[in-house]
């Protein structure tokens, strides 16, 4: 047999091999989760730093890292040698009990919030960012004896039957009915795409003084003006809207939001869960915002997703053992050692590196790039962006009407693994958000090179030259 004929029926091994397995998905595998989102299903067989790579070797370079938790690229030499070391030392332990890792990592956490929001505070663990969310309602109800929340439109905070509640999205819902209270929803300050058809430079918050006049009466089923006091007990927020499309708002709404929740007793629930970990240039995105938030959620990046760790930190007020003591949640994996081991060292990388310098550098230039494309393609209707959170939104020709086959098109060119550059067959991994599904939320590698990065977007473009041929 020929080493070429060896070469082709190896090939072809593989391919019968990857039809195989899809047959076996299709067959056994639930499709309740999201991978049928796609039309072309990817089987990878490896990454590294900022690539993924399937079966066949070809190389798709990922501008969305898992949701934003492989904020550290994949294979962190650093991070694996920290899963590896804990494996090989203490790999279990039950959660009530304690080591060393998960008292330390709760200390780094606290310790940086208090410089940062000059606050007190405490760190729950937890697995995903879902039951962290649900120990954080735990926490708002504790406080306040009240369970009606808001939260905002376009926010994504899971799909567990209470974080569903205050996600705004009524699919998540539709099918299994209500189990907790529903949130009342509150527009976002989206000013590319605004609610009340305002022009951001001259609206002066119209958004915020809507919200402002559902306490003026008590007719509009939120306050007792006799008492003053509210029904509602928390306002969830994402500081940079996530699933929802990467949306940024303006510099001073939420400080304004802040002042009114203030005045009411209504505590302020940042959702850091895809954002965290410097997503946006610092270790929270509410930083950028100068509010103090009431508790923290957080997940994802923590580990940059070698194990499932998630967490709230909480202000000492709401957290003390005196008011939550022992037994008031709890997890079987909630501080597992692998976590609490990698998420220690992650804390560490922060501490030891230059991201709130080369996070924003890089992300402008990312920006720049795709504002470049912007000028070519009327169809490339927004672009901004905070950090490596980066928006990206595909409009009609009259670069505002939503176009979600444009965008869909493109993501699937990216997947199908058959773009090209410098002649070498390629993939791009691009993760689809926003409100009418026509967004791309990118979040790249911290450590994307430049020359990634303008791979990245001429890969882009070439996707949207074909998909705009396609249509």
């Amino acid at each position: 047999m020929s080493d070429k004929l060896a070469v082709r029926e190896t090939k072809t091994d593989k391919i019968n091999r990857q039809e195989n397995l899809l047959e076996l998905e299709a067959k056994y595998c639930s499709w309740g989760d999201t991978v049928h989102y796609a039309d072309t299903l990817n089987i990878f067989k490896s990454a590294k730093g900022s690539f993924l790579y399937d079966s066949e070797g070809v190389e798709y370079l990922d501008l969305q890292m898992w949701y934003s938790a492989a904020n550290f690229g994949y294979r962190n030499k650093r991070l694996n040698t920290a899963l590896k070391k804990q494996i090989d030392t203490l790999p279990q332990l039950a959660c009530q009990y304690l080591h060393e890792e998960k008292i330390r990592l709760a200390a780094k956490i606290s310790r940086r919030n208090e410089l940062a929001f000059e606050e007190k505070g405490r760190v729950h663990f937890n697995v995903g960012g879902s039951s962290a969310l649900e120990d954080s309602l735990k926490l708002v109800r504790n406080h306040s004896g009240r369970s009606l929340c808001f939260a905002f439109m376009g926010g994504y905070h899971g799909r567990t039957l209470a974080a569903s509640a205050i996600t705004s999205s009524f699919r998540y819902r539709e099918r299994f009915g209500h189990f907790g209270d529903r949130a009342l929803f509150i527009p976002f300050p989206y000013c590319f795409r605004c609610p009340y058809d305002k022009k951001k430079d001259f609206c002066d918050f119209y958004c915020l003084k809507q919200f402002e006049r559902l306490f003026e009466t008590e007719y509009h089923s939120v306050v007792n003006k006799k008492t003053n006091k509210c029904e509602f007990a928390a306002f969830y927020v994402e500081a940079v809207q996530g699933t929802g499309g990467y949306i940024i708002p303006p510099q001073n709404y939420f400080s304004g939001l802040k002042e009114i929740l203030d005045r009411y007793g209504i505590l302020f629930v940042d959702d850091e869960i895809q954002m965290g970990f410097f997503r946006t240039g610092r270790l929270w995105a509410i930083e950028h915002f100068n509010v103090t938030p009431d508790i923290i959620v957080f997940g994802k990046a923590l580990t940059n997703g070698l194990n499932p760790i998630s967490g709230v930190w909480a202000k000492e007020s709401l957290i003390s053992p005196k008011v939550f003591p022992p037994g008031s949640t709890h997890s079987t994996f909630s501080s597992n050692p692998l976590g609490t081991a990698v998420g220690l060292e992650v804390m560490k990388l922060i501490e030891e590196s230059n991201f709130s310098t080369e996070v924003p550098r890089k992300g402008r230039y990312l920006v720049s790039r795709f504002k470049d494309l912007q000028k070519k393609y009327p169809q490339i209707g927004d672009v901004n962006g905070l950090g490596l959170a980066i928006r990206v939104e595909m409009c009609g020709k009259d670069g505002y009407s939503p176009d979600k086959e444009l965008t869909d098109r493109i993501a699937n060119l990216g997947l199908s693994g058959r773009l090209t550059s410098g002649g070498k067959r390629r993939g791009l991994i691009l993760d689809v958000g926003g409100y009418y599904k026509n967004v791309f939320t990118i979040a790249p590698s911290f450590y994307i090179t430049q020359k990634e990065m303008d791979l990245g977007c001429d890969l882009f473009e070439e996707a949207l030259i074909k998909a705009i041929k396609k249509a």
